[in-house]
């Protein structure tokens, strides 16, 4: 019925597991957490409702839940490049980006939806964000994505994809949209723009240019000290490695 994919497989056990993989294993600072209510919470906020009709709100108990401290200097904001900030932020080890945090951990990579008048979660299909934009998982991000921002500190990363056929600096776009205008203006020193380019290019944008250059504006006219620098060495070798 729809055309998104649909839910996916075991999620339960997925979300659970991997709530506990993250408080025992991946970043055990963060003290106990309850696996079973953060899944509760999570479910919650879409089951038994239209899949087109969630809303970032409906997924505050979850934040409250799963929030934690994001160290200083540590956040790693990021746009087409997934894979690549997965790399090298090393789950927290070098940085934090939102997917190694545990509201962003629990949820990545995984798809879900509900159906109106059903407990039951919809693994034939789900919506895309083209069908409806108040879907189960883009709302989910976007909580996730101003949450972020809110605890974000110190001296913050943004690892942009120079390549990238929308632009590196997508509006549209998550970073665009939903984390800017959630940064704590009093709690961040400095913003530092890495654009990095694909190995065997293109080399479509760079600092001072195209949407690279509306970014820095934009940051700078909110009062931000912003510096920015192409193809940043540490993530070329990550990339030459790969």
């Amino acid at each position: 019925k729809w055309k998104g994919e649909g839910t996916t497989q075991n999620l339960e056990s997925i979300v659970i597991g991997r709530c506990y993989d993250y408080i025992r294993i991946v970043n055990p600072a963060v003290g106990e957490k309850n696996c079973s209510q953060i899944w509760e919470a999570f479910k919650n906020a879409f089951i038994n409702k239209d899949p087109c009709s969630i809303l970032p709100k409906d997924y505050e108990l979850f934040i409250n839940l799963t929030l934690h401290t994001i160290p200083p200097n540590k956040s790693l904001f990021w746009e087409n490049n997934q894979l690549l900030v997965n790399s090298f932020a090393d789950r927290g080890r070098r940085y934090m980006s939102l997917g190694d945090t545990l509201f962003g951990f629990v949820g990545d990579f995984l798809n879900w939806c509900g159906q109106a008048d059903s407990p039951g979660l919809d693994y034939e299909s789900c919506p895309t964000t083209m069908e409806c934009e108040n879907n189960a998982v883009e709302s989910f991000w976007r909580m996730a994505s101003i949450a972020y921002a809110q605890h974000s500190s110190g001296v913050i990363h943004i690892l942009l994809n120079g390549s990238a056929d929308g632009g590196a600096y997508p509006q549209p776009g998550f970073f665009a949209d939903y984390e800017i205008p959630n940064l704590q203006k009093s709690k961040i020193s400095q913003i530092v723009i890495w654009v990095v380019d694909d190995i065997e290019g293109p080399d479509i944008e760079s600092c001072g240019t195209h949407s690279v250059k509306i970014l820095e504006t934009r940051l700078k006219t909110l009062g931000y000290d912003v510096t920015c620098t192409d193809n940043n060495k540490s993530v070329m070798f990550l990339l030459c490695l790969d």
